[in-house]
């Protein structure tokens, strides 16, 4: 039992893992009815004990991701809620805190997916946090009636403010669970990592975390939110589209029906917007000023983010169709883009194009992200490159991936292989994932990955015309990066690409 400022919770001991959880605990108000589209408000208070053994509901999303195994209650409009795994007997101790927020493209995800289960870092002695936070329309609507109706006239962003929500409970509530609110680590994956590089730009999170680990993702270089009147401009235009007339008849729809039409042909995806509240700038801006939190960044991304069957459209890996696929994209400067990723065989047209696909997809916004904060965010920053591919599955329907694919680090990270029954986990995939959990374990308990038993990591740093980074994998070692040239060349040749 512990009690927090909105009264007394009871959570549940698990003897065999010397743990105490406590799941689904309120950390906003149900943010339904008038409340929808609004900031996150301070949760009411209760009476008595209140039971926080089982998940509180997943926030309204549609079954976009065949590989999210929710353990929550449902889906529901009322799903601000968070997850605690302690120590036993911690209460009262002062522990390092890791805060995780799910991925899932700002439009579905889960704080009790099995693969974000808080146990195993637990057990080596950190507070593991995950926090649900509103997604798609409900999370990221942004229209001139709802600046109108707010004082900072700002729109938008309504997941990333619950995120804000959820650290500022962890720092008011974490230490009847035993953590320390001076040393909380934000982390996430993909749209985690994302809110992550978000949450350091921001004025209101500033001070309630003070590490941060990304995992594949980040608000900038091709991933850059857009500006509110553009997101203002979509958001009229989904209004229009469900035929309600005013924002208060928005309010009153169904969510159902709200959440059906945001998957209708032609409706503009809902995701972050520089909003001049939690983003008061652009993040590029943010970061180019040094104005982000100064804190230590443990950041990288998958050697398979995108693989090169998406890129040539399913044809074959011929240099021709290679150079045509390049051609269509880049127009007068395929020739510079193939001098960055050649494909002179079909072996180079594979390593090329699936190298293309990643940093398109998700790498080369997340390399900008670890280059602003080594260049002003005056902390160290540690990068990696994830390159274990996952084995076959269990029931042989298919062989290993060729490499690690876009959030396939997530289990090894966290220690929860063995909850993902997919794939035949062997000897090699244990190594791997005990090295990185304790890369992780060591980075939120000191702000470095280091520690006994691991290879050395060094933290980024200028090397014979590259940057210090290190490869995880069955074999894990620090290397030059020379891959600038390409993220540079990227970021010339789409300056105005956005979310």
């Amino acid at each position: 039992m512990v009690h927090v400022d909105s009264g007394a919770l009871s959570g549940i001991h698990d003897a065999g893992t010397g743990l105490d959880e406590f799941k689904g605990i309120p950390y906003a108000a149900p943010p339904v009815g008038a409340l929808r589209w609004k900031p996150p408000q301070p949760v009411a208070a209760w009476s008595g004990l209140r039971a926080a053994g089982h998940f509180g509901p997943r926030c309204m999303q549609r079954p976009l991701f065949s590989d999210m195994v929710f353990r929550s209650a449902g889906m529901s409009e009322d799903c601000l809620y968070l997850n605690v795994w302690t120590p036993a007997h911690a209460h009262g101790g002062m522990l390092p805190v890791l805060v995780y927020f799910y991925g899932g493209g700002f439009a579905g995800g889960d704080g009790s997916e099995l693969r974000y289960d808080g146990a195993s870092l637990a057990q080596r002695g950190i507070v593991t946090v995950t926090v649900n936070y509103r997604l798609d329309v409900f999370g990221f609507l942004a229209l001139p009636a709802l600046a109108a109706e707010s004082p900072q006239h700002a729109a938008g962003n309504y997941g990333l403010l619950d995120q804000v929500a959820a650290l500022r409970w962890v720092h008011d509530n974490i230490a009847a669970f035993g953590g320390d609110p001076r040393q909380v680590t934000i982390g996430g994956e993909s749209a985690g990592s994302m809110s992550v590089s978000a949450l350091m730009a921001s004025p209101l999170s500033k001070g309630l975390m003070q590490r941060a680990i990304g995992e594949s993702g980040a608000v900038l270089g091709n991933l850059k939110p857009p500006p509110l009147d553009l997101s203002e401009r979509q958001g009229e235009a989904f209004m229009q589209h469900v035929g309600a007339h005013s924002l208060a008849k928005l309010r009153a729809m169904p969510a159902a029906a709200l959440l059906k039409a945001s998957g209708d042909q032609g409706v503009a995806e809902f995701g972050p917007t520089t909003d001049g509240y939690f983003l008061p700038r652009s993040p590029e801006a943010i970061y180019a000023a040094g104005a982000q939190a100064h804190i230590p960044l443990l950041v990288g991304s998958n050697s398979q983010e995108g693989y090169y069957a998406n890129l040539l459209a399913r044809q074959a890996p011929t240099p021709a169709n290679y150079r045509a696929a390049v051609q269509r994209q880049f127009g007068k400067q395929a020739d510079e883009a193939l001098k960055l990723y050649p494909g002179r065989d079909e072996a180079g047209v594979k390593a090329s194009g699936t190298a293309l696909a990643g940093d398109q997809f998700i790498a080369f916004a997340t390399w900008r992200w670890m280059d602003w904060q080594r260049r002003t965010g005056d902390a160290p920053v540690y990068y990696y490159h994830f390159e274990q591919p996952r084995p076959a599955k269990r029931d042989g329907s298919a062989g290993p991936d060729p490499g690690a694919v876009h959030s396939g680090e997530i289990e090894y990270a966290l220690g929860n292989l063995a909850g993902n029954r997919v794939y035949a986990w062997t000897a090699t995939d244990q190594r791997v994932s005990a090295v990185t959990e304790g890369y992780w374990a060591n980075f939120i308990k000191t702000g470095d990955p280091n520690g006994l038993g691991l290879p050395h990591w060094p933290a980024v740093a200028a090397k014979d015309g590259g940057l210090l980074r290190q490869a995880i994998g069955a074999d894990t070692h620090s290397f030059v990066d020379r891959n600038a040239a390409r993220y540079e060349f990227l970021q010339r040749f789409e300056p105005d690409a956005h979310l």
